[in-house]
């Protein structure tokens, strides 16, 4: 890099600290000031910062790969997390599920599902450590994506890149909480905004791909393969049933491909049905109404959406690289760099390089910020020291967002790629804590000692074959992980006793979630029980019309970028008579809300 690139990325960083440390006022008024914003924070503001948030180094370079290598077919691969398509069940119910609790944690959510007795306590203190653990992986997957990225332009070890950027991120984190993370985010949104026009105009205005071209993936023994595919292929919107990729490939676990995206389809209905977790969470726990909790959501989707046309964008100029040299990119997940080295001109690319930096550090903060929370109010202020003062609280919240990041640090020595840790984070420890999330919200029996127990048992079954099964399909450790925790959450909840009955009254009258509820909806005014119903009927409709809408938005931007305009107009067709479905059973509903 130049250097006016390192001032314009040095500034840039300061900037966004100076941001973050000018509302450390307002977070340091108490914990659910630092924690939520006082549940103050317009829409928008939520929404823009989760877009920042979602849009990090270590995703942008593991689906570029993705995309560089096999297309659109990368896209579907993606289905798994990194799309986001759990986004679609937030906007239409989840999210004002988790609103109504009127809670700052999932954890805390626990006393409001099974009370505070012992069964609630178990299942807060299980729900809190399984939170901190998530959020450690979490922040090791920003350390080793953000480091691999920065450190390939600064010349230094990728551990070295990340300390700066920690370092950074951790200044206005620690001073200001969410206010911090929420308004950085939405400097940093614009900004990355920006660099998304700017880039996606420069693929389209360069880049012109033939009939064929070689693409690079990467083989089981570390090596990688040059692999001749077709543009009509590599841009097809209708995933293939098969693929053919070498079998000593490690992409080879999706040559039967058809039967993986059902699966991923699986996993993230199951996910999308549990609620959110971490930092999406907490955006609707600092939503003010059911209503801004589904337009934040929408709000976040259509910005995320900007999100693929980018890395469509980079995974073009990557192919166009290839041909232009004659010598393919071979690592994928050296794609994102090779662009920006090649291709972007100096000052432009300090900007995009502080912006992708400013995108990680956005994820980091929020991470952070949303695990630390688990900490204070959900073990030190319940268990450890319940007489604490709101001084005490913000020393803890400081430390243990300290804490946090050491351990991430620590376990990044572990991990060798970014796909390994993203993988895990997705398919193994992911599988091992929702499954009890999704019951939670759909079956009355369901009790917080089985909760406790799913959780405990699939969060172990994670972390054991993570450490002594060694390389395995992303399926298999997802089974294992899932399948330990249903029967965990099965066996503790009938051999435990039925949570108190007025405990299931209160939570079904506030949330109102559609599922096996028998006798405690029965105790509604059947006036109340039609409404609910009613809101329930049109929330199930309008999921199978929000999950393909998302889908569909998301390839129509990057068919724009690939210039393929036939999928364009077919996608098209489809996202309008998606989006006049989702108006007619979602939005134009959003402010009938039911009283209870």
């Amino acid at each position: 890099m130049s250097s006016i690139d390192i001032i314009i990325i040095i500034m840039y960083l300061l900037a966004i600290v100076v941001v973050g440390l000018l509302v450390q006022k307002k977070a340091s008024q108490g914990v659910d000031s630092y924690f939520l914003g006082n549940r103050k924070l317009p829409w928008w503001v939520l929404g823009a910062s989760g877009m920042a948030s979602n849009t990090d180094i270590a995703g942008t370079m593991i689906n570029t790969a993705f995309i560089y290598a096999l297309g659109t077919k990368g896209f579907f691969i993606e289905i798994r997390g990194g799309v986001t398509l759990i986004m679609a069940f937030l906007m239409v119910f989840m999210g004002k599920w988790n609103r109504r609790s009127q809670v700052m944690t999932q954890a805390e959510w626990m006393y409001f599902r099974f009370g505070t007795g012992k069964e609630g306590d178990f299942a807060r203190i299980i729900s809190a450590i399984a939170a901190i653990v998530m959020t450690v992986a979490m922040v090791t997957y920003f350390v080793i994506g953000a480091g691999k990225f920065v450190g390939e332009f600064i010349g230094i070890e990728p551990i070295y890149a990340s300390l700066i950027m920690v370092i950074l991120a951790m200044i206005y984190t620690v001073a200001s909480g969410l206010y911090g993370v929420v308004w950085t985010d939405v400097f940093q949104g614009v900004f990355i905004f920006s660099l998304i026009l700017y880039i996606t105009g420069t693929a389209m205005s360069n880049v012109d791909l033939p009939q064929e071209f070689f693409i690079s993936v990467p083989m089981v023994d570390g090596s990688f393969a040059a692999i001749k595919t077709t543009l009509a292929e590599w841009s097809r919107i209708i995933p293939p049933n098969k693929m053919n990729m070498p079998e000593d490939s490690t992409f080879a676990i999706y040559n039967l491909f058809g039967i993986a995206i059902m699966f991923y389809l699986f996993k993230v209905t199951l996910e999308g049905a549990s609620g959110a977790g971490g930092y999406m969470l907490q955006r609707y726990f600092a939503a003010k109404t059911d209503r801004e909790a589904g337009i934040l959501s929408l709000f976040w989707t259509c910005l995320l959406a900007f999100r693929w046309p980018l890395i469509a964008s980079f995974a073009m100029l990557g192919v166009y690289h290839g041909i232009e040299t004659g010598s393919v990119i071979a690592d994928p997940e050296l794609v994102l760099p090779t662009v920006i080295k090649n291709y972007i001109p100096v000052g432009v690319k300090g900007f995009l390089i502080a912006g992708f930096m400013a995108a990680a550090m956005s994820t980091f903060d929020s991470t952070v910020n949303a695990g630390a929370a688990y900490w204070v109010k959900d073990l030190y202020h319940t268990y450890l020291n319940p007489q604490a003062s709101e001084k005490d609280l913000m020393i803890q919240a400081r430390l243990s967002s300290v804490g946090i990041v050491v351990l991430a640090l620590l376990f990044s020595f572990t991990i060798s790629n970014i796909n390994e840790i993203w993988g895990w984070i997705t398919m193994g420890i992911g599988a091992g804590m929702f499954i009890p999330q999704v019951i939670r919200w759909y079956w009355w029996r369901f009790n917080g000692y089985g909760f406790a127990i799913g959780t405990a048992v699939g969060m172990t079954a994670a972390v054991l074959t993570k450490t002594f099964a060694g390389p395995i399909p992303e399926y298999t450790s997802f089974l294992i992980a899932s399948g330990s925790s249903l029967v965990g959450c099965i066996l503790g909840t009938l051999l435990t006793p039925v949570t108190d009955n007025s405990v299931l009254e209160n939570f079904y009258r506030v949330t109102r979630p559609f599922g096996f509820w028998g006798h405690i909806r029965n105790s509604l005014p059947k006036a109340v029980q039609l409404k609910v119903n009613q809101e329930n009927r049109r929330d199930i409709i309008a999921t199978f019309f929000a999950v393909p809408w998302q889908v569909v938005l998301f390839l129509t931007g990057m068919m724009i970028v690939m210039k393929q305009w036939s999928n364009v107009l077919n996608l098209a067709f489809l996202l309008i008579l998606l989006s006049v479905g989702l108006y007619w059973f979602w939005f134009r509903h959003l402010s009938d809300e039911v009283k209870v």
